[in-house]
């Protein structure tokens, strides 16, 4: 499936507005009292999109003003001239003294469309325009941030099942990630090289604990061997960084006799 036209266009015809926002600071502008307050952005989480399956999320302003906020217009802007608007109109709903508004705007990312490089996984800002009823007004091509990344799978495998008690039981797994590709050819491909916790839970514990940290071959595969004690769940657990998202296996419970 090729990637939308509309989108392709806009990356070009946009592409030297955009390069000046991740040139140059923060740009804010109003008239009045107007200011936004808050911006949260997919409840405060990372917007993490894999290689089909639309996601949707929101980003929610919050504005003040005397005379009360009126509306406002939401967009949001990324790395290699990324660009998307809300897919239905903005709503703003005032608190109970009148004065302050919080106005939010719904967003949907599908892979297959929308995303044609994996350069648009990183760091995303809101561009928020907030008019007010007085016709003040306050603008802010900045006015939020959040991390727009690419999904990540761990596998996990204990062997031998069961063991005996103070034997060696050898634990592997694997890391892929989504790659968004310009034909819609989005498939999941290994992520090497990267650091990931053995991380062991008891049973009849609740929490896990870190037995060491393994660094994975090029291939995104993890071998390490520990000796068996008692019975438990284990898993791999990847900790992500600015593009891709954190991970953490299934887990895959060892029976030691």
């Amino acid at each position: 499936m090729r990637k939308s036209a509309s989108l392709a266009v806009l990356a070009v015809t946009s592409a030297t507005v955009l390069s000046g926002l991740t040139a140059t600071a923060a740009h804010a502008d109003g008239y009045g009292d107007t200011k936004i307050t808050k911006v949260v952005v997919n409840g405060g989480k990372n917007v993490v999109v894999g290689t089909s399956g639309a996601k949707t999320f929101t980003v929610a302003v919050t504005a003040q003003d005397n005379s009360g906020i009126q509306g406002a217009k939401i967009d949001i802007l990324g790395p290699s001239s990324g660009f998307f608007q809300p897919t239905k109109a903005v709503k703003c709903v005032a608190a109970t003294n009148k004065k302050v508004s919080t106005c939010t705007a719904t967003f949907k990312i599908d892979p297959r469309v929308d995303l044609y490089t994996n350069a648009l996984a990183g760091t995303w800002y809101v561009d928020a325009w907030v008019d007010a009823k007085d016709d003040d007004f306050f603008t802010s091509d900045k006015a939020g941030s959040f991390r727009l990344q690419r999904e990540g799978k761990l596998t996990v495998n204990a062997s031998p099942e069961p063991v005996k008690k103070g034997k060696t039981l050898t634990v592997t797994g694997k890391l892929t990630r989504a790659h968004w590709d310009v034909f819609g050819d989005n498939k999941w491909v290994n992520h090497g090289n990267q650091p990931a916790k053995l991380e062991f839970r008891k049973k009849g514990a609740k929490t896990f604990s870190t037995v060491k940290t393994v660094k994975g071959n090029k291939n995104g595969d993890y071998k390490t061997t520990v000796k068996a004690s008692v019975d438990g769940d284990w898993r791999w657990n990847f900790a992500g960084y600015s593009t891709h998202a954190a991970v953490a296996s299934g887990v895959d419970f060892v029976d030691v006799k």
